[in-house]
């Protein structure tokens, strides 16, 4: 019998290509400087031949524009993917990295790398990711450390988190107040960018996230499992410890890195595994490729946005996250509680 549910599900998935390559031009067109698609088809051309041209066009190209959009994009899909494992870890769609406390746990190492940094021998670029993914994965192992003894790992995990969560919070806050003249440039991190993104902070999301990709889709069996309970998946033969630490280990250190070039950008992992789930269903076989191609999609034109609406200025790009997660979180709330009560 023919399976029109698989047939939808990879023209969703075709859909969510095409919507990036679409995205992905779009951003090389527009911005201060206009360029046609003739003209961005031609200079990629020339640069695969060897005969690119050193003009004006071709470095916005190569050497602005591209690299950032190629780090929205990688940090859209890792973020999705960081959001879909820990909705999977406590299965529950409103579960995101920051319910757990590891994005506030790197945003606090690299406040701290910023306001230390001119004291220190390291440069700025090179503290503030150290920092961050060593926080991040240090406030991940507080975490594990407090929940590993309960034999409700998933609950026990989500309340320490929520825990240590405020704690980073309230460090953030007073680590603020005595910015003193960091202070604007703190805040503006806070919100989330990628105008200091180059080719080398985009090759490195981009290996990002395809190491995460690849390692979900290899686990994508397991993750179906995990989702009908810790009990059932124990007893189809899933070690669900392992699985568990495995995920949040994923979870910490995609969060981290991407934090570490990105600063604090919202929404993603929580709205568009959500999506994802309501178009194609829930088996994490098509989920993760939808969701990491859904968050690439999102964040590109995120980031679009954030560096046009207001050109030559920018506005932060978790403002516009924020503008599109905050009503679809509400939503899905509303929809939970819904559900509890009828």
């Amino acid at each position: 019998m023919y399976d029109f549910r698989k047939t939808h599900t990879f023209l969703v998935i075709f859909g969510l290509i095409l919507g990036v390559l679409l995205a992905l031009l779009i951003g090389l067109m527009v911005g201060s400087v206009k360029i046609s698609a003739t003209d961005i088809a031609n200079r990629i051309i020339d640069k695969i031949s060897g005969t690119a041209l050193d003009d004006s066009i071709s470095r916005i190209i190569f050497l602005s524009r591209l690299p950032r959009l190629i780090s929205a994009a990688s940090s859209g899909c890792a973020l999705a993917l960081a959001g879909l494992s820990t909705q999977t870890l406590f299965k529950n769609p409103l579960a995101t990295p920051s319910v757990i406390g590891i994005s506030n746990g790197a945003a606090l190492g690299a406040i701290i790398a910023q306001l230390v940094s001119n004291k220190l021998s390291l440069g700025f670029f090179e503290l503030v990711p150290l920092c961050s993914i060593l926080s991040g994965l240090t406030t991940t192992a507080i975490i594990f450390v407090l929940s590993r003894k309960s034999i409700f790992f998933g609950y026990s995990l989500l309340l320490a988190g929520i825990a240590i969560s405020s704690i980073c919070s309230s460090i953030m806050t007073a680590l603020l107040y005595i910015s003193g003249e960091r202070l604007q440039s703190i805040m503006f991190w806070l919100m989330g960018g990628l105008w200091l993104t180059n080719w080398t902070s985009a090759s490195i999301l981009m290996l990002l996230a395809f190491l995460v990709l690849i390692i979900l889709l290899f686990l994508s069996p397991s993750m179906n499992v995990a989702l009908i309970g810790e009990g059932p998946a124990h007893n189809l033969g899933l070690n669900v410890k392992k699985f568990q630490q495995l995920l949040l280990a994923i979870i910490a250190i995609t969060t981290s890195l991407v934090v570490s070039v990105t600063g604090v950008i919202g929404f993603i992992g929580l709205v568009v595994p959500h999506l994802a789930r309501l178009i194609i269903g829930t088996d994490n076989r098509f989920l993760v490729p939808a969701s990491a191609l859904g968050g690439a999609f999102l964040l590109i034109v995120a980031d679009t946005l954030a560096r046009t609406l207001a050109s030559p200025a920018e506005i932060p790009v978790g403002i516009f996250t924020a503008i599109i997660g905050a009503p679809i979180f509400l939503w899905i709330l509303q929809k939970k509680i819904s559900q509890t009560y009828t």
